[in-house]
């Protein structure tokens, strides 16, 4: 009964129902025995069934003492193979927890100085890692803006940049339209500053004028001079016909009908140099862009090159076989010209002294604006605006009596297209007459087709037109004769600068939704 109620307390429910069973009972000797048999087979099996019986069964054996002398032997033998047992237990669960503790406490005081280096470079370098990627997030719209304005480079570069502008311009009312009034006479020509703060024109009365396009003040005037006063006069004193700044705004250049190109400080007006050698009114002048090198064309029907910086003449180009009216210039060392009565455009390649000859007007071309590198706008008295590219030799697309025509029944004329302007790597160009009209044009795609977009109402001849940087303005050179000759007189017309805002149409509701 003691081995069953020692089974019972150690949890060993079916050996105590088995003994209570099938064991009769025994003498305490034989009950010694019986158990300490029992632990010595279980203990092998399950050290932990040992563990308990050890912790239950030490009053037992205590409360056994009255049994004589061999019992106490007996029982100092169990307990010693039952010790014996247990302890062989534990010795192989003591180094178990041993090396638990032992790798938990390796990395913190078994670590080696050169392990310690690795975990803090490991460290280091994770964290430069998150940084850079953090860096590269807050940097991605940069670089998406970066990208999109090198690929526009490379497409100026290419010539094949259009913007599409055209569509949301819209023609602006009469009464925000300035007139600048200062000259006396017809305004021939004007340029604006790259930074679309100031307006230089200049008129057949010899004089020119620097305004300030916010206020519409004069800024500077540089008076004409009498003809048989060159001597002395510090400036033109015969009629400029032409006029360019440079892109970074430092030289501003004039042409004129005695020959002469004068060199002035924009910002001051003061005068610099004076380049004599053509044998011809100077009827075109343009800076290479991101230079100071200047082209030159004149009714000698040459061209030539100059650099102002060095104050010194290049070279001279030859080809056209009468008066050259227009020149224009960007960025590459080439520059494009119109040849007048001998009914050419022609492409000239500085570097190369080569030049390409284009047909396509059936009057005088007049006027000559890049659109970009390999597009151009030209003008004839025979009405007509063409649209060319530099690698064909016909035009892209014309538009004839792009102006209307005058006259008598039957001896109908068509108005003469005296200027085009270009707003630069767009769809949007201009064309100006005597109809009492400035045109604006849409570009086809890939610039193959020009469709009329609005006219803008103004009195006179339209001699010089520019437009913005920016594109927020066109500026018109308006005078009561035409700026070649006095073939006609418009009483009623004024001579002065109108600067004619391009507005622009508010977005479309629907569309805006749409985008977002």
């Amino acid at each position: 009964m003691e081995i069953k109620t020692f089974c019972e307390k150690a949890g060993l429910m079916h050996v105590a129902v088995q003994i209570d069973q099938s064991v009769p009972v025994l003498s305490p000797d034989a009950s010694i025995q019986m158990s300490s048999s029992f632990f010595i087979k279980k203990g092998k099996e399950n050290s932990n069934l040992a563990q308990k019986g050890k912790n239950t069964a030490g009053p037992k054996r205590k409360g056994d003492g009255d049994s004589g002398p061999k019992s106490k032997v007996r029982a100092k033998k169990a307990s010693s193979k039952y010790n014996e047992e247990i302890s062989s237990d534990s010795e192989t669960e003591s180094p178990q927890v041993s090396k638990k503790r032992q790798s938990k406490e390796e990395p913190e005081y078994e670590e080696t100085p050169q392990e310690k280096k690795l975990r803090l470079a490991k460290l280091y370098l994770d964290q430069l890692k998150e940084d850079e990627e953090k860096k590269a997030e807050e940097d991605s719209f940069e670089t998406d803006l970066i990208a999109g304005r090198l690929q526009e480079d490379v497409l100026e570069q290419k010539g094949k940049l259009q913007r599409l502008i055209a569509k949301d311009l819209m023609p602006p009312d009469a009464s925000e339209i300035r007139v600048l009034r200062g000259h006396k006479l017809p305004i021939t020509c004007l340029v604006i500053s790259s930074d679309d703060k100031y307006i230089f024109s200049a008129a057949k009365d010899c004089s020119i004028i620097k305004w300030d396009v916010a206020s519409g003040k004069k800024l500077h005037t540089i008076p004409g001079g009498r003809k048989g006063t060159e001597d002395r006069h510090v400036g033109h004193t015969a009629h400029i016909l032409c006029m360019t700044i440079s892109s970074d705004g430092k030289y501003l250049a004039t042409g004129d009908m005695n020959n002469l190109i004068m060199i002035w400080e924009a910002e001051t007006c003061k005068h610099l140099y004076k380049f004599t050698g053509h044998k011809g009114p100077v009827s075109g002048l343009s800076f290479r862009r991101g230079s100071h090198d200047l082209y030159s064309a004149s009714h000698d029907r040459s061209i030539k090159v100059w650099n102002v910086d060095e104050n010194a003449y290049v070279e001279t180009l030859f080809g056209h076989q009468d008066a050259i009216t227009g020149l224009d210039s960007l960025s590459r060392e080439r520059c494009v010209t119109a040849g007048g009565r001998d009914r050419t455009v022609r492409v000239w390649k500085i570097a190369e002294e080569s030049q390409l000859v284009f047909h396509g007007h059936e009057g005088s071309i007049d006027c000559i604006q890049l659109i970009n590198e390999e597009h151009m706008i030209t003008g004839a008295d025979d009405g007509s605006v063409s649209l060319w590219s530099v690698n064909k030799k016909k035009p892209l697309s014309t538009v004839k009596q792009a102006h209307g025509s005058h006259g008598d029944a039957g001896l109908e004329q068509p108005h003469w297209v005296a200027s085009v302007a270009a707003l630069q790597n767009s769809d949007t160009v201009a064309s100006g007459s005597h109809n009492s009209q400035v045109q604006l044009w849409k570009c086809g795609q890939n610039y193959r087709g020009l469709e009329p977009l609005f006219s803008i109402p103004v009195s006179g001849f339209v001699n010089s037109l520019k437009f913005s940087s920016s594109g927020q303005f066109l500026v018109a050179g308006v005078g009561q004769e035409h700026r070649l000759g006095r073939w006609w007189r418009i009483k009623e017309a004024k001579n002065g600068i109108y600067i004619i805002p391009l507005k622009r149409k508010p977005p479309n509701p629907e569309e805006a939704k749409m985008t977002e």
